[in-house]
């Protein structure tokens, strides 16, 4: 089966032919490390692990890298007002950041570039850029020369006078065009600085991905990915001193982006006091639930975040975990590959994972329905098989719904059990209904069935 990608160069969907399919390589923006990440920095990190996860089923090589931004002007002024060095702020929230992540199912990179770690790399791409006329030094800047690649523009398509609105870049008078970014600039003594044949400074965020990824990578990738908001100027920065950098060699073949996340409708901002922080909400909902809600939508779409979405999320995997536990008796076995073909089909067209989840809960009403221990045994492999592809339904039923919690009593909760079958044999309702009710006191939900009677945690 075909994996189709939407490629923001082409504007249209695609059939993804990696350039050597023995091993696929794949960039996409990680996060810069100064505070915690909001959950508009979560959707990229797991639509990307989605398709991670697809590439990885279908190719036997896929190299991954997903960096870390440690130097830039927002952690610098974190760390002045907190009084901190640099690398204190960067630290910490590198590892808050993996935390989080992991908590929603985010698998780590197979490489993980710091930009400091790079400072070599970076030079040298801006040294070549300087030598092959695309970029120049002035003021202790090196900035690249915008008009000098004439297919600056063809990721974003914005005209030139969209491109310096958008890019919001400081029309200095040391500037040959208004366009120009910068590659290189000077560090004051309180700022970090790195040795350059261009005096003491820091690198531009745009020549960092460029650089590590050549590092890593090398000069032609099979996919970028990153969030809508950095379709320009990031991504379009990078293809034009990428290219340049490397004689004209095509950087990428495939651009794939994210749409935004709303709050209530809302865009987030700092300004309204609705960003919310991953970190937050995970005090809220178990990381996989907040991982469907992210899901829920097409990837590309925006994403209208909301209580009520990450309510449904829950409420949606419980019934997934639910149909897995009746069946906890059960061990899964081959299934037929038909079984999963709606999925698979809705996960390969451009990560239509709201199609793709409406197959899983047909495949979990499939079960709930059969009354064939084969059949149920294939759906739950199904299940699994499904739920893993895109990062689901990867925890034990029981765990889900605490049945392991220690701090249940679980030998008094079977006497309760016991007792209440027996009030039911006896004819006794009243008293059944009595035991029930002091199980809900203890958010137990009571589940009868042609196997008895189960309970879990609500």
């Amino acid at each position: 089966m075909k994996i189709k990608l939407f490629n923001t160069l082409n504007k249209c969907k695609q059939d993804f032919e990696p350039i050597n399919p023995d091993c696929v390589t794949m960039y996409v923006c990680g996060p810069t490390v100064y505070s915690y990440a909001h959950i508009g920095n979560a959707r990229p990190a797991v639509v990307f692990d989605v398709l991670v996860r697809l590439l990885r089923k279908h190719y036997k090589k896929l190299i991954y890298a997903r960096n870390i931004t440690d130097v830039d002007d927002k952690i610098n002024a974190a760390a002045h007002a907190q009084g901190v060095a640099i690398e204190v702020i960067t630290q910490k929230f590198t590892d808050i950041y993996h935390q989080d992540m992991a908590a929603l199912g985010v698998a780590l990179p197979d490489v993980e570039p710091h930009a400091t770690d790079h400072m070599e790399e970076i030079i040298g791409m801006i040294s070549r850029l300087i030598d092959q006329g695309y970029a120049y030094q002035a003021e202790q800047h090196v900035l690249f020369n915008v008009p000098a690649y004439q297919d600056y523009g063809q990721l974003s398509g914005r005209n030139r006078d969209d491109m310096i609105a958008g890019a919001r870049v400081e029309v200095a008078p040391y500037k040959k065009d208004p366009a120009d970014f910068v590659l290189w600039k000077p560090s004051t003594a309180d700022q970090p600085a790195w040795p350059s044949p261009w005096g003491r400074g820091r690198p531009g965020w745009h020549v960092e991905c460029s650089a590590m990824i050549e590092k890593h990578l090398g000069h032609t990738i099979d996919i970028h990915g990153g969030g809508q908001d950095l379709i320009f100027p990031h991504h379009e920065n990078e293809i034009a001193q990428s290219t340049c950098a490397h004689g004209g060699e095509n950087f990428c073949h495939y651009w794939i982006h994210n749409g935004f996340v709303n709050v209530n409708h809302e865009k987030m901002s700092k300004s309204i006091g609705n960003v919310l922080l991953v970190h937050d909400l995970l005090d809220q909902a178990p990381g996989e639930a907040i991982r469907y809600a992210l899901l829920s939508t097409h990837y590309r779409s925006p994403l209208d975040w909301s209580d009520e979405l990450l309510a449904t999320a829950k409420n949606s995997l419980d019934r997934l975990y639910g149909a897995l536990e009746a069946l906890h008796k059960l061990p899964a076995s081959e299934f037929d590959e038909a079984l999963i073909t709606g999925f698979e089909r809705a996960l390969s067209d451009d990560l239509n994972t709201p199609l793709a989840m409406s197959e899983l809960h047909a495949l979990a009403k499939q079960a709930n329905s059969s009354e064939d221990a084969t059949e149920q045994a294939q759906l739950k492999a199904a299940l699994l098989h499904c739920g893993q592809l895109i990062g689901l339904l990867e925890q034990d039923p029981q765990h889900w719904f605490g049945l392991n919690d220690d701090a249940l009593d679980g030998e008094y909760i079977e006497q309760l059990i016991g007792e209440r079958n027996q009030a039911r044999a006896n004819k006794d309702f009243a008293t059944a209904d009595n035991i029930r009710d002091q199980l809900a006191a203890l958010d137990i939900e009571i589940l009868d069935g042609a196997e008895g009677t189960r309970w879990r945690k609500k």
